[in-house]
């Protein structure tokens, strides 16, 4: 933790104070311009010119999309503009890299995917679709902010361009998923991909346009004009009601102590000497809603939403602000069958536009759990409350301890665990696989038949038979099994846990985000680090210096 609190990276974002974005809706077209305040840098050191951004940057605009989706169901698509005069964006800002910790370069760089990630699933899943005005240069994480978008126009001027130049001037890799966007997404040829990652000055025009850099060329003279017209063509495709009322995502209530993190719900209490932090999380105290139209007058406070919001914030905190604690136990506590009613409303309103927002919302917090460069433990004990939605957390985990039985002098019953509807394709890891349907690689068949449970309650050796549970301890071997499972843990490189998680977490078949994180994972993890970019000599510390960088030549 950081020794003074003006140091910790906040990432709630109170409403309407953007520094860096301009938002406007204009009836079923949103626009969100980029007007980065080139005095406002997250850390002193730098100036954000040109459109550059850091993470605090990219912060408000994760804030923003998330706001359109709840608060605007009147939005079918939102562009994504500059309010530079020709200049989109310049990408990450090179003196900020330059002195962040590797540990914020990372960082840094895959929350930036999360929210390109974001995008694309708001346009894929939510039906508002992103668009992108390239008003004249977008280099680098500006070229790959376009790219997370479905429709990419491009200013036909003569001067306006596309590139990727992290390559020749910085020895580094474009850390935002680019390099993967520009062959898998946007299906550029190997040869041009290569030329463009090869070349400061980018790409322009007509062979942009060939090239299939960009969806489209519009001279200056109609440039906004044409961009709107795209906008509401988009739009009037969307199945969003223009007519619902969205909910304000109220600001998140956070208390940080020197061992504790507390929300109004969630409870995090961290052991420094053990690296780890018990994660509480409770379980809903009413019933699940009966009619969708409810959800408006519990807003942000109904149960699934409010613990997505508050354990998507602590995902984040640990991660930036607290990179020595390398464990995460997960606990719960509740009421399993009110969860389940909860599941039941949420799998039986999926149509409804806000029902199926927080349940992409809980997608993604999820993936942010597992993309997180930290071990995840998941205890089932007596009181807990593991079903469905709730019971992707011990699906996520590297491993789980179910406590078969009862604890020695406490009445309270043994555990058990629900499977509902959740548990079968609403909720796909980074790969599109269910997290149940990977624990039966080996069998389809059976996983179909595990549908069979949904809304059986199972005790701890019917969730080992189901192979939703790692071990079942009885209360005799509870404490000991689990501390040195524990204790296991934090003895082993957090380096070589890292690479090892990653690797195993995702089984089964590749898709853009697996590619993606894996490649920032191990590939710029790995370049980040070597001397050829970060040295004294790399690039990226000559970067503008005048003085050319000097590199080891050897290919490792």
């Amino acid at each position: 933790m950081a020794d003074d609190p003006a140091d910790i990276v906040d990432f709630r974002v109170p409403s309407g104070r953007y520094r860096h974005w301009r938002v406007r809706v204009d009836g079923p077209v949103a626009t969100l311009a980029m007007d980065v305040d080139e005095h406002a840098p997250l850390h002193p050191g730098y100036e954000l010119k040109l459109n550059s951004y850091d993470l605090g940057v990219d912060i408000e605009l994760h804030d923003a999309v998330q706001r359109l989706r709840f608060e605007h169901p009147e939005v079918g698509a939102v562009i994504i503009a500059s309010s530079k005069e020709r200049v989109f964006c310049a990408g990450a800002n090179i003196r900020m890299l330059g002195q962040a910790s590797h540990m914020l370069k990372v960082n840094f760089c895959k929350f930036t995917n999360e929210t390109r990630n974001a995008i694309e699933d708001a346009t894929t899943y939510s039906g508002q679709t992103y668009l992108c005005a390239v008003n004249g240069t977008a280099a680098g994480g500006g070229y790959e902010l376009a790219m997370a978008t479905e429709h990419i126009m491009l200013v036909d001027d003569g001067a306006a361009s596309v590139s990727l130049p992290e390559v020749p001037l910085l020895a580094v890799l474009p850390g935002t998923g680019g390099l993967t966007r520009l062959v898998d997404k946007r299906k550029v040829r190997r040869d041009h991909a290569d030329f463009l990652c090869t070349t400061e000055e980018g790409v322009r025009g007509e062979r942009a346009l060939a090239w299939r850099l960009v969806d489209e060329l519009v001279p200056r003279s109609r440039f906004e004009e044409v961009v709107h017209e795209r906008a509401l063509e988009f739009a009037a495709r969307s199945p969003r009601p223009r007519d619902a009322r969205g909910i304000s995502l109220t600001a998140l209530a956070r208390s940080i102590g020197r061992d504790g993190i507390a929300y109004d719900h969630l409870q995090a209490q961290i052991d420094r000497e053990a690296s780890t932090v018990a994660i509480m999380i409770p379980g809903p105290d009413t019933r699940a809603p009966s009619d969708p139209e409810a959800l408006a007058a519990a807003g942000s406070g109904f149960w699934p939403l409010a613990i997505a919001r508050e354990l998507d914030d602590l995902v984040l905190h640990l991660r930036v602000n607290e990179p020595e604690i390398g464990t995460l136990l997960f606990r719960s506590r509740g009421r399993l069958d009110l969860v389940q009613a909860h599941d039941e409303f949420l799998d039986a309103h999926r149509d409804h536009w806000l029902v199926n927002e927080i349940v992409l919302y809980w997608k993604r917090v999820l993936k942010r759990l597992e993309v997180s460069s930290r071990s995840l433990i998941a205890l089932i004990e007596p009181g807990s409350c593991f079903a469905g939605s709730m019971l992707e957390i011990v699906l996520a985990a590297d491993r789980s301890y179910m406590l078969d039985g009862q604890f020695e002098d406490d009445p309270t019953p043994a555990p058990a665990v629900c499977l509902t509807a959740m548990n079968f394709g609403p909720l796909p890891t980074v790969n599109g696989l269910g997290r149940l349907a990977a624990r039966y690689l080996d069998d389809p068949d059976a996983f179909e038949s595990q549908r069979a449970a949904i809304g059986q309650t199972l005790d701890a050796p019917a969730a080992l038979a189901a192979r939703i549970v790692t071990f079942a301890p009885d209360d005799i071997d509870w404490e000991d099994e689990v501390r040195i499972g524990i204790e296991e843990r934090a003895s082993f490189s957090p380096d070589a846990l890292t690479g090892m998680e990653a690797s195993l977490r995702c089984a089964g078949p590749e898709t853009l985000e697996s590619k993606i994180f894996g490649r920032l994972t191990a590939w710029q993890n790995w370049i980040f680090q070597r001397p050829n970019a970060v040295g004294e000599d790399g690039a990226l510390s000559r970067y503008g210096t005048g003085k050319k960088a000097i590199y080891d030549r050897r290919r490792v």
